[in-house]
């Protein structure tokens, strides 16, 4: 099935449309209340927010995985792979899915984001889908309350607290048709939730999360040889070479052709995850609250390979030797070695805090995350051989982790008082820090992890800030938000061991200050147009400072002079309300000094390739969105946006054929469109298009073939749900995710055509 879709028409139109059949309608529209209300969040926030709630993601989304909430809000890219992904990072106006230490990710408050890893994700797997009951996304740095690693994006998850007894239970599945390079197949998953809390006459409340999923991705990568310039695949030196068929040609993301042997480095996941949470909270006096979780998660991930190849009986070629009359190619041994990863995470968190309507609040919050166990085993042969055992290798990141503490108070005025009620304070402290350990070692069973070191890396770093902000509301429908962050970054105990070879990192500190400002003007109670300005540093993270790359037994450092990244970042926002809708517009430009990133370096012999900082990268964009609740007829609601950016390397000294090329994985082009139609309580039926223009992976931009597999494609899917309410608690819903079954591909491809269906009874 193939659906050809205008990738902009039905955004554009339906953004456009939620102002003007709003206003041209005010007079028999009844009164409405838009939901603008941030939930533990500062309500002066000077900032861009956008907000879905538990009911509105039920109604319009297939949601399998916490991330999938995100997926349709305004310029949001979710590089999720597959249902179960563990890494499926988020990607801003500004910043792609590879810069993860730009987007901060909160539950209740509590730290998720994971900056250990260049490309670890947020630990999205400490929350269940069933518990979320709001998620806020925050656009740009322009708040002091939140560190550099905002500056890209916030998103703050709240998951729900129980107000007398009750719970709920939830079963889901999924079946995934998928079609590449003339192989077919279904990958199946089962998800299902438990959640049962309660709130005691005491004071004493507590909630208690069971999770488990069982899921299979499709084939995420293929082994691949490229062409020469010409376009010939020369003749390896050897011997004898079996005659095969299977092999596949086309073309790849830098225009040169290519064979595709089948799918390797573990391509298929069978991943069985649990999360086991308790979330408890006390009240000792109306004006005085304590809560906190303990929560735990495990996951066993088994992968398997994929072959195309045949000889002349029939049988699976795996490596070696191989010719189709053609061409001749030699594949490695290791060319189809699967790998299995065992992982257990703990966290906890504790937060004491007052309640006072008015007046000063104060509150005390600390989290830690710890990786308890976590190996991954990496054969060294193909499938068939590697289960009977066999040489290989083991990557270890027990005890590794991070935490933060975070202590607060703020002054909420009342007419008359010291402020002449005008002054909305916050100020605050906040210390985090980060420590990873990782042990790669070399096994002569790949199945056992124990054998002698190959290669270690580790370090720590820490953050301490302190910060103040005020929301002075200086005259009648008008407020100006005035903010400073100051912050101290160390990295310690760097190092990292080639063998005997042992390269350890000095000490480093940086400081910074990032002020902060935004002026509202309420030019009538519908209608705020803001102007925010700010400034934001994000440090380098453990991996980026000491994770270096080897050559035999030679380690490349990453930049020792590795300096923060610094943005600048700008936006004029606009936003009109109506009776039963609103709409909105952005302008907003992110200029960043110093971004970091893994390039070539020209001005070394030889050239290396190592984590460094580009010199100038600014981002200009315009960003539309809009909503409202009856569109035409009764029941049908809209949800729309659409986001043009230019993302432009200015300045890159160690790589000049960048300059004033695009940014990677920034598309021109981001649009979500979300059609409901809810005639009755009992039963709704939504669609949603999403479109994102191609992308460029690397920063010459010379992979322009982007919708091929290996490049950073075009994504136009259609996504439709039904949701049906039999009887009081219970819901049933069906849906299909990439109805169109469009191919889209962020280097890894993404899932085809999904049926979804979903059970929950809650109580």
């Amino acid at each position: 099935m193939n659906l050809t879709i205008r990738p902009l028409a039905a955004a554009i139109s339906l953004t456009l449309a939620t102002g003007g059949y709003a206003c041209a309608d005010d007079a028999t529209m009844p009164t409405v209340t838009i939901n603008s209300a941030r939930s533990g969040l500062d309500p002066d926030l000077p900032t861009t927010s956008v907000t879905k709630t538990q009911e509105e993601l039920r109604q319009q989304q297939n949601i399998f995985n916490p991330e999938d909430a995100l997926r349709n809000l305004p310029s949001m890219t979710i590089r999720k792979r597959y249902s179960g992904d563990r890494n499926a990072l988020v990607g801003g106006r500004s910043f792609s899915t590879t810069q993860a230490p730009r987007a901060l990710v909160t539950m209740d408050g509590y730290l998720l984001s994971n900056f250990l890893g260049r490309f670890d994700a947020p630990r999205w797997n400490m929350i269940a889908p069933e518990e979320i009951t709001r998620i806020d996304v925050l656009y740009g740095p322009f708040s002091a309350l939140y560190p550099g690693n905002a500056m890209g994006t916030t998103i703050a998850v709240s998951t729900s607290r129980p107000t007398n007894f009750g719970g709920a239970v939830r079963l889901a599945m999924q079946d995934q048709s998928f079609d590449q390079y003339g192989e077919k197949g279904h990958y199946r998953n089962y998800q299902g939730s438990a959640l049962i809390g309660d709130r005691l006459a005491s004071g004493l409340w507590y909630k208690l999360m069971l999770n488990h999923q069982d899921s299979t991705s499709q084939p995420m990568g293929y082994y691949t040889v490229t062409a020469n310039a010409a376009g010939a695949f020369p003749v390896p030196a050897g011997g004898t070479a079996t005659p095969v068929t299977g092999i596949r040609y086309d073309t790849g993301p830098f225009g040169t052709k290519r064979a595709i042997f089948g799918a390797n480095a573990g391509a298929i996941d069978h991943t069985q995850q649990n999360t086991a949470k308790a979330t408890f909270g006390y009240d000792f006096s109306p004006v005085l609250a304590a809560e906190g979780f303990v929560a735990w998660w495990g996951n066993q991930s088994v992968t398997r390979n994929q072959t195309f190849l045949r000889d002349a009986s029939g049988g699976s070629v795996w490596s070696g030797r191989v010719t189709d009359g053609a061409n001749v190619f030699v594949l490695p041994a290791a060319t189809f070695a699967p790998y299995t990863r065992d992982e257990h995470h703990g966290q906890a968190g504790l937060t004491v805090k007052s309640r006072n309507k008015t007046g000063w609040n104060a509150s005390v919050s600390a989290s830690v995350y710890r990786i308890l166990d976590d190996v991954q085993r990496n054969a060294g042969s193909a499938d068939p051989l590697a289960a009977s055992g066999g040489a290989g290798n083991a990557v270890v990141r027990d005890g590794s982790g991070f935490g933060s503490i975070d202590l607060q108070s703020t002054y909420t005025p009342t007419p008359g008082d010291w402020t002449g009620g005008a002054h909305a304070l916050t100020f605050g402290l906040h210390a985090d820090d980060y420590k990873l350990k990782q042990t790669t070692r070399t096994t002569a069973d790949w199945r056992n992890a124990n054998g002698p070191e190959a290669q270690f890396v580790g370090g720590e770093t820490q953050v301490l800030a302190a910060y103040g902000q005020d929301a002075w509301r200086f005259a009648p429908h008008w407020q100006a938000t005035f903010g400073l962050r100051a912050e101290s970054w160390e990295a310690t105990n760097g190092v990292q061991r080639v063998g005997a070879v042992a390269q350890p990192y000095p000490r480093r500190s940086e400081q910074a200050w990032s002020p902060k400002f935004s002026l509202a003007w309420d030019a009538s109670a519908d209608t705020t147009v803001r102007l925010s300005a700010a400034r934001a540093t994000r440090f380098a993270t453990v991996a980026e400072l000491f994770q270096g790359t080897t050559s035999g037994s030679s380690i490349i450092v990453n930049d020792p002079n590795l300096k923060p990244e610094r943005s600048n970042a700008l936006e004029l926002m606009a936003e009109q309300r109506y009776a039963a809708g609103s709409l909105r517009a952005s302008l907003f430009q992110d200029d960043v000094r110093n971004t970091i990133w893994s390039q070539l370096n020209l001005n070394v012999f030889p050239n290396v390739t190592n984590v460094q900082n580009v010199g100038r990268v600014r981002t200009r964009g315009l960003e539309l969105a809009g909503q409202i609740d009856r569109l035409g007829i009764q029941g049908l609601s809209a949800d729309a946006n659409i986001a043009f950016s230019k993302s432009t390397i200015l300045e890159n000294d160690n790589y000049l054929p960048s300059i004033g090329k695009n940014w990677a994985r920034v598309p021109r082009v981001r649009s979500a469109t979300t059609l409901t139609y809810a005639p009755a309580d009992t039963w709704s039926a939504s669609a949603t298009y999403r479109y994102a223009g191609a992308q460029f992976n690397e920063i010459n931009n010379s992979d322009y073939n982007s919708d091929v597999y290996g490049g950073v494609s075009r994504v136009s899917q259609l996504d439709v749900r039904l949701l049906i309410k039999p009887a009081k608690g219970t819901e049933v819903a069906v849906g299909i995710d990439n109805l169109n079954n469009n191919r889209a591909y962020q280097l890894h491809p993404y899932p085809g055509r999904t049926l979804s269906a979903e059970v929950r009874y809650a109580f």
